[in-house]
């Protein structure tokens, strides 16, 4: 079964923190994901660009709309996502629980959501 982990971070949090301070904490990020990709079942890894590149298109009376995003109703936002390709949720929880989001940056609010997918279409 596949899983997406969603790696979370909270903006207003991670821009107070020190520029050091960043950088020590991404400069664990490497040794950590590949850690992750060592067990073979990662399918997919990605950081997100600058949140004001983003977009967000909506639906409204027929049409698609296109505002700047991202307007989430909450403080944090994605900043990366992965897939897993795990033999059941065991699995897919200790290989999530490598990502650095789930290991580092509490300072910046980071975490994982670890999420089933019900279907993958595969291109």
């Amino acid at each position: 079964m596949k899983y997406l982990g969603l790696a979370y971070f909270t903006p207003d949090q991670f821009a107070a923190m020190a520029p050091d301070q960043i950088k020590k904490i991404v400069s664990q990020c490497p040794a950590l994901d590949e850690k992750m990709y060592a067990t073979g079942k990662v399918r997919v890894s990605a950081s997100l660009g600058d949140l004001e590149t983003w977009k967000t298109l909506r639906p409204r009376s027929g049409k698609t709309h296109v505002t700047d995003g991202p307007y989430t109703e909450t403080k944090e936002v994605v900043g990366g996502l992965f897939i897993i390709e795990a033999d059941d949720p065991e699995e897919a929880l200790r290989i999530a629980s490598m990502h650095p989001a789930a290991q580092i940056g509490e300072e910046g609010g980071w975490a994982v959501e670890l999420i089933p997918m019900g279907f993958y279409l595969e291109p």
